[in-house]
């Protein structure tokens, strides 16, 4: 099982934190994708509460459903014991260094050559291989 973090805001959609930004171009398809793949996507937020809950919906209304929130599986608890970070094999966050990844880079990375259908048009522009 291969397992990605991903950040919600400034990631998955520009941030606009507490509210929610637009979707950041092709996030949701090459998620889609990963999971297309059999790759297990935890949500990797500092959300909580209702602020979590709507960014769960948000997601789910793009197609995204998520292996784990804010926790290395499904079930998790958390106790003073259990390390905060997140057990993943790849990370994806805005506040990498060197910044955010253009999401047809991410693409690149983990899907190869084949590209998002909508990216067709956009190759050169947005970072899709040729």
């Amino acid at each position: 099982m291969f397992r990605v973090a991903v950040d919600f805001d400034g990631t998955i959609v520009e941030d606009r934190y507490p509210g929610i930004g637009r979707p950041r171009l092709f996030a949701f398809e090459t998620l889609r994708a990963m999971q297309d793949r059999g790759i297990l996507l935890i949500l990797w937020t500092m959300r909580t509460g209702p602020l979590l809950d709507d960014a769960v919906a948000f997601c789910a209304q793009h197609g995204i459903e998520f292996y784990a929130i804010n926790a290395s599986h499904p079930d998790e608890v958390l106790t003073p014991e259990t390390p905060r970070k997140i057990n993943a094999d790849m990370f994806i966050d805005d506040r990498n260094v060197g910044g955010m990844l253009a999401w047809g880079d991410i693409w690149n990375h983990v899907c190869g050559d084949q590209q998002p259908p909508a990216a067709q048009r956009h190759r050169r522009l947005f970072g899709f291989k040729k």
